[in-house]
Protein backbone atom coordinates (compact mmCIF):
# COMPACT_ATOMS: atom_id res chain seq x y z
CA UNK A 1 0.00 0.00 0.00
CA UNK A 2 1.42 3.37 -0.80
CA UNK A 3 0.90 5.67 1.71
CA UNK A 4 3.14 8.86 0.57
CA UNK A 5 1.13 11.71 -0.70
CA UNK A 6 2.08 14.34 -3.12
CA UNK A 7 1.66 17.50 -2.31
CA UNK A 8 0.43 20.55 -4.87
CA UNK A 9 -0.46 23.92 -4.33
CA UNK A 10 -2.51 25.93 -7.37
CA UNK A 11 -2.29 29.05 -4.92
CA UNK A 12 -5.25 30.96 -7.29
CA UNK A 13 -6.90 28.99 -9.81
CA UNK A 14 -10.29 29.02 -11.68
CA UNK A 15 -12.96 26.71 -10.37
CA UNK A 16 -13.55 24.38 -13.37
CA UNK A 17 -9.75 24.19 -14.24
CA UNK A 18 -9.25 23.03 -11.13
CA UNK A 19 -12.01 20.13 -11.19
CA UNK A 20 -10.23 19.30 -14.79
CA UNK A 21 -7.65 18.63 -13.30
CA UNK A 22 -8.86 16.59 -10.19
CA UNK A 23 -10.92 14.90 -12.43
CA UNK A 24 -7.38 14.13 -14.83
CA UNK A 25 -6.11 12.75 -11.69
CA UNK A 26 -8.49 11.08 -10.66
CA UNK A 27 -8.72 8.88 -13.84
CA UNK A 28 -4.87 8.67 -13.70
CA UNK A 29 -5.78 6.30 -10.57
CA UNK A 30 -8.92 4.72 -11.41
CA UNK A 31 -7.21 3.60 -14.70
CA UNK A 32 -4.40 2.14 -12.46
CA UNK A 33 -6.55 0.30 -10.21
CA UNK A 34 -8.35 -1.40 -13.61
CA UNK A 35 -4.40 -2.41 -14.57
CA UNK A 36 -3.81 -3.50 -11.50
CA UNK A 37 -5.96 -6.61 -11.67
CA UNK A 38 -3.48 -8.06 -13.83
CA UNK A 39 -0.46 -6.65 -12.33
CA UNK A 40 -1.00 -6.52 -8.49
CA UNK A 41 2.96 -4.96 -8.30
CA UNK A 42 1.20 -1.53 -9.72
CA UNK A 43 1.03 1.34 -6.80
CA UNK A 44 -1.82 3.41 -7.17
CA UNK A 45 -0.43 7.40 -6.63
CA UNK A 46 -2.32 10.20 -3.88
CA UNK A 47 -2.63 12.88 -3.99
CA UNK A 48 -3.42 16.36 -2.00
CA UNK A 49 -4.05 19.76 -3.84
CA UNK A 50 -4.33 22.98 -1.83
CA UNK A 51 -6.41 25.84 -3.88
CA UNK A 52 -8.34 29.15 -3.33
CA UNK A 53 -11.07 29.77 -6.17
CA UNK A 54 -12.40 33.36 -6.98
CA UNK A 55 -15.87 33.61 -6.32
CA UNK A 56 -17.58 30.84 -7.51
CA UNK A 57 -21.02 28.95 -6.22
CA UNK A 58 -20.89 25.07 -6.74
CA UNK A 59 -24.29 22.82 -6.22
CA UNK A 60 -23.20 19.32 -5.10
CA UNK A 61 -25.67 16.50 -7.38
CA UNK A 62 -28.40 16.36 -4.79
CA UNK A 63 -28.73 20.00 -4.26
CA UNK A 64 -31.53 22.32 -5.00
CA UNK A 65 -30.94 25.64 -7.36
CA UNK A 66 -33.64 27.41 -5.26
CA UNK A 67 -30.89 27.40 -3.27
CA UNK A 68 -28.58 30.09 -4.76
CA UNK A 69 -30.69 33.47 -4.61
CA UNK A 70 -29.05 35.03 -7.50
CA UNK A 71 -29.71 35.48 -11.14
CA UNK A 72 -27.59 35.10 -13.75
CA UNK A 73 -27.21 38.77 -14.32
CA UNK A 74 -26.83 39.19 -10.08
CA UNK A 75 -23.90 36.88 -10.63
CA UNK A 76 -22.28 38.63 -13.03
CA UNK A 77 -22.35 41.61 -11.35
CA UNK A 78 -20.80 40.09 -8.41
CA UNK A 79 -18.01 38.74 -10.73
CA UNK A 80 -19.18 34.99 -9.36
CA UNK A 81 -19.74 32.14 -12.10
CA UNK A 82 -21.66 28.98 -10.93
CA UNK A 83 -21.25 25.60 -11.67
CA UNK A 84 -23.30 22.02 -11.02
CA UNK A 85 -20.89 19.96 -9.91
CA UNK A 86 -20.44 15.80 -9.11
CA UNK A 87 -19.55 15.92 -5.45
CA UNK A 88 -22.32 15.00 -2.58
CA UNK A 89 -23.75 17.87 -0.94
CA UNK A 90 -26.25 21.00 -1.83
CA UNK A 91 -24.87 24.60 -2.46
CA UNK A 92 -21.48 26.00 -1.49
CA UNK A 93 -19.49 29.07 -2.09
CA UNK A 94 -15.66 29.54 -2.91
CA UNK A 95 -13.51 32.50 -3.00
CA UNK A 96 -10.51 34.47 -1.86
CA UNK A 97 -9.76 34.09 1.60
CA UNK A 98 -10.77 30.38 2.25
CA UNK A 99 -8.58 27.31 1.92
CA UNK A 100 -9.53 24.47 -0.17
CA UNK A 101 -8.50 21.18 -0.07
CA UNK A 102 -9.03 18.43 -2.59
CA UNK A 103 -7.74 14.47 -1.21
CA UNK A 104 -7.19 12.44 -4.09
CA UNK A 105 -6.76 9.30 -2.72
CA UNK A 106 -6.97 5.59 -2.99
CA UNK A 107 -8.36 4.93 -0.19
CA UNK A 108 -7.42 0.82 -0.64
CA UNK A 109 -4.04 2.53 0.34
CA UNK A 110 -5.56 3.45 3.81
CA UNK A 111 -8.87 1.89 4.82
CA UNK A 112 -12.01 1.34 2.60
CA UNK A 113 -14.79 3.29 4.84
CA UNK A 114 -16.45 6.52 3.11
CA UNK A 115 -18.00 7.25 6.69
CA UNK A 116 -14.61 7.26 8.67
CA UNK A 117 -12.73 9.15 5.85
CA UNK A 118 -15.17 12.15 5.89
CA UNK A 119 -14.97 11.86 9.74
CA UNK A 120 -11.15 11.80 9.30
CA UNK A 121 -11.47 15.17 7.49
CA UNK A 122 -13.70 16.93 9.90
CA UNK A 123 -11.40 16.04 12.96
CA UNK A 124 -8.35 17.16 10.38
CA UNK A 125 -10.46 20.60 10.44
CA UNK A 126 -11.16 20.39 14.18
CA UNK A 127 -7.61 19.30 15.12
CA UNK A 128 -6.34 22.45 12.93
CA UNK A 129 -9.02 25.00 14.80
CA UNK A 130 -7.97 23.78 18.33
CA UNK A 131 -4.09 24.89 17.83
CA UNK A 132 -5.97 28.51 17.75
CA UNK A 133 -7.78 27.91 21.03
CA UNK A 134 -11.42 27.48 18.84
CA UNK A 135 -13.42 24.28 19.25
CA UNK A 136 -14.95 23.04 16.13
CA UNK A 137 -17.64 20.29 16.60
CA UNK A 138 -19.60 18.13 13.87
CA UNK A 139 -23.23 19.06 14.02
CA UNK A 140 -25.44 15.29 13.81
CA UNK A 141 -26.57 14.61 10.04
CA UNK A 142 -24.95 17.83 8.23
CA UNK A 143 -21.40 17.34 7.40
CA UNK A 144 -18.76 19.96 8.10
CA UNK A 145 -17.28 21.49 10.65
CA UNK A 146 -19.23 23.71 12.78
CA UNK A 147 -18.82 26.37 16.40
CA UNK A 148 -21.47 26.30 19.09
CA UNK A 149 -23.56 23.40 18.24
CA UNK A 150 -26.97 23.03 19.96
CA UNK A 151 -27.36 26.97 20.41
CA UNK A 152 -28.45 29.60 19.02
CA UNK A 153 -25.34 30.71 17.42
CA UNK A 154 -24.55 27.84 15.64
CA UNK A 155 -22.36 28.20 12.60
CA UNK A 156 -20.67 26.47 10.24
CA UNK A 157 -16.66 27.08 9.41
CA UNK A 158 -15.65 24.41 7.08
CA UNK A 159 -17.78 22.84 4.60
CA UNK A 160 -17.19 19.32 2.96
CA UNK A 161 -18.66 17.60 -0.19
CA UNK A 162 -16.98 14.92 -1.73
CA UNK A 163 -17.05 11.94 -4.22
CA UNK A 164 -15.65 8.20 -4.56
CA UNK A 165 -15.80 5.53 -6.89
CA UNK A 166 -13.60 2.05 -6.66
CA UNK A 167 -12.71 4.03 -3.65
CA UNK A 168 -10.34 6.97 -5.39
CA UNK A 169 -11.72 10.38 -3.35
CA UNK A 170 -11.89 13.87 -5.00
CA UNK A 171 -13.30 17.07 -4.30
CA UNK A 172 -13.33 17.74 -0.23
CA UNK A 173 -13.28 20.29 2.07
CA UNK A 174 -12.99 24.43 2.46
CA UNK A 175 -12.31 26.44 5.68
CA UNK A 176 -13.17 29.87 5.73
CA UNK A 177 -10.21 31.84 6.79
CA UNK A 178 -10.12 35.71 5.37
CA UNK A 179 -13.24 34.66 3.57
CA UNK A 180 -15.89 37.57 2.70
CA UNK A 181 -18.78 36.57 4.23
CA UNK A 182 -21.07 38.45 2.82
CA UNK A 183 -21.17 36.03 -0.55
CA UNK A 184 -22.82 33.22 1.93
CA UNK A 185 -25.73 35.52 2.11
CA UNK A 186 -26.84 35.14 -1.49
CA UNK A 187 -27.08 31.18 -0.89
CA UNK A 188 -28.60 28.93 1.80
CA UNK A 189 -25.28 27.42 2.72
CA UNK A 190 -25.39 23.57 2.10
CA UNK A 191 -29.52 23.79 2.11
CA UNK A 192 -29.80 24.02 5.85
CA UNK A 193 -32.06 27.36 6.41
CA UNK A 194 -31.32 29.51 9.50
CA UNK A 195 -28.11 28.57 10.32
CA UNK A 196 -24.95 31.00 9.69
CA UNK A 197 -21.27 30.83 8.42
CA UNK A 198 -18.12 32.41 10.21
CA UNK A 199 -14.45 32.53 9.33
CA UNK A 200 -11.68 32.47 11.66
CA UNK A 201 -10.47 35.95 11.16
CA UNK A 202 -13.94 36.50 12.43
CA UNK A 203 -13.66 34.42 15.28
CA UNK A 204 -10.15 35.17 16.41
CA UNK A 205 -11.14 39.31 15.98
CA UNK A 206 -7.85 39.71 13.68
CA UNK A 207 -7.97 41.36 9.98
CA UNK A 208 -6.00 38.07 8.73
CA UNK A 209 -5.15 35.18 9.86
CA UNK A 210 -1.53 33.38 8.11
CA UNK A 211 -2.75 30.95 5.71
CA UNK A 212 0.31 29.15 4.99
CA UNK A 213 0.55 28.83 8.45
CA UNK A 214 -2.88 26.86 8.47
CA UNK A 215 -2.34 25.41 5.53
CA UNK A 216 1.08 23.49 8.05
CA UNK A 217 -1.26 23.01 10.21
CA UNK A 218 -3.60 21.12 8.23
CA UNK A 219 -0.85 18.61 6.48
CA UNK A 220 0.47 18.01 9.88
CA UNK A 221 -2.81 16.40 11.18
CA UNK A 222 -3.70 14.92 7.99
CA UNK A 223 -0.29 13.32 7.77
CA UNK A 224 -1.00 11.85 11.69
CA UNK A 225 -4.69 10.45 11.21
CA UNK A 226 -4.02 9.27 7.81
CA UNK A 227 -0.78 7.69 8.93
CA UNK A 228 0.77 8.72 5.89
CA UNK A 229 4.10 11.39 4.53
CA UNK A 230 3.04 13.84 2.64
CA UNK A 231 5.85 14.86 0.26
CA UNK A 232 7.03 18.34 -0.46
CA UNK A 233 4.71 20.72 -1.32
CA UNK A 234 4.60 21.24 -5.38
CA UNK A 235 3.59 24.65 -6.41
CA UNK A 236 1.46 24.27 -10.07
CA UNK A 237 0.61 27.35 -11.81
Amino acid sequence: MNKNIRLFDLETKDYKETWDYQEKLFKEIVDLKLEKRNNPDIETPNYFIFVEHPHVYTLGKSGDMSNLLLSEKQLLEKGATFYKINRGGDITYHGPGQIVGYPILDLENFFTDIHKYLRFLEEVIILTLAEYNIIGTRSEGETGVWLDVGTPFARKICAMGVRASRWVTMHGFALNVNANLGYFDNIIPCGIKGKAVTSLNNELDVEKVNEEEVKDKIIKHFQNLFEAKILEKEIIL
